[in-house]
């Protein structure tokens, strides 16, 4: 085998806050049949005769008030994250997106240019999920087949329970939560419908939507996402031996009427308020980069929902982002895969 490569892969961003960019960057997103799994002409017809005439507006707004100087915040500490990997490894690494501007083909170019001929894909994701994982490594193999015939892909499996990335959450919570007096640790993960927990199941029988089959060995816990996501806070209280009924688990993010996974991170908000509650530290552990999910829908709105409820002091932890120990972490699965 020739020349290797890297390619990091995250969800991507609109080009600007302005409502044009953003309605262009939620119809390529909408319209991935990994996203909204309908047939195609019913999904086409909710994105872009419902969700693209009201949504995009609401959206550039929530991305306004998150916006840096230098651009979106997910590309901005992506584009940091990866300027660190470039110092740490002699070999050729590139950044993209699965949507927007800095896409998948962008970087296999890149990488093309550069003599590489057999790539590493790392989906920057730590669960799987087939609107997150599943469609950046299916998309990398749709451009590999079209456009490099000669470069080889591999992809990086989902790293939800690696004990190098068990280690460095533990430490970057613990790092952050510093003196805080907190009464709860909730972990919010990104929600997916109940659905795609059903399509993911590769046996076909071992998923229950109640949950009761999370903690039953199977081999449809490989791409299990409520099971992989459960099963990082389950390591992550290990590690910072937290007390039994001081966390808890939800899901963010619902779209559209569906049944989603559940509990509701907007609901558990309000019931640990209700319940007495009164200082929350919130952990997106789905996310290795601080986004529009992290830094609007929960240290903002997130933050104001919970003090409305009766609580007092609401922090959320910051994701990975460039932590230097996690660029360590991806430097040494990099040097591994390539020795």
């Amino acid at each position: 085998m020739g020349k290797k490569g890297v390619l990091l892969v995250n969800l991507g961003s609109p080009d600007s806050t302005d409502t044009k960019d953003v309605k262009r960057y939620l119809d390529e997103f909408l319209m991935d049949e990994r996203v909204i799994d309908m047939p195609y002409w019913k999904r086409f017809l909710l994105v872009k005769g419902i969700i693209l005439n009201t949504r995009p507006k609401k959206t550039a707004a929530a991305y306004k008030k998150i916006w840096l100087k230098e651009g979106s915040p997910l590309i901005v500490l992506s584009e940091k994250f990866h300027e660190k990997l470039k110092t740490r490894t002699n070999i050729p690494t590139a950044l993209a997106m699965r949507y927007g501007s800095m896409s998948i083909e962008k970087g296999m170019q890149e990488l093309h240019h550069q003599g590489v001929d057999h790539v590493l894909l790392i989906p920057l994701y730590p669960h799987y999920a087939m609107s997150s994982y599943e469609t950046v490594v299916v998309k990398a193999q749709e451009i590999q087949k079209k456009k490099f015939p000669n470069i080889k892909i591999e992809s990086y499996p989902v790293f939800y329970n690696q004990p190098d990335y068990i280690e460095v959450m533990a430490q970057n919570i613990k790092e952050q939560i510093g003196s805080f007096d907190y009464d709860f640790i909730l972990f919010s993960h990104h929600g997916i419908p109940e659905r795609h927990i059903l399509l993911s199941d590769t046996t076909n029988s071992h998923c229950k939507i109640d949950g009761s089959c999370c903690n039953k060995k199977s081999v449809a816990h490989e791409t299990c996402y409520r099971h992989q996501c459960f099963e990082t806070t389950k390591e992550i209280v290990k590690k910072l031996h937290l007390k039994e009924g001081t966390y808890g688990d939800s899901f963010q993010s619902r779209l559209l009427k569906d049944p989603w996974l559940k509990p509701y991170t907007d609901f558990e908000f309000e019931r640990l308020a209700e319940k007495g509650v009164k200082k929350l530290i919130v952990i997106t552990p789905s996310f290795v980069v601080d986004c529009l999910e992290t830094l609007e829908e929960i240290a903002m709105e997130g933050k104001k929902q919970f003090l409305e409820a009766g609580g007092s002091d609401f922090k959320h932890l910051s994701c990975l982002n460039d932590n230097d120990t996690w660029v360590n972490t991806v430097n040494n699965w990099i040097n591994n895969w390539a020795s």
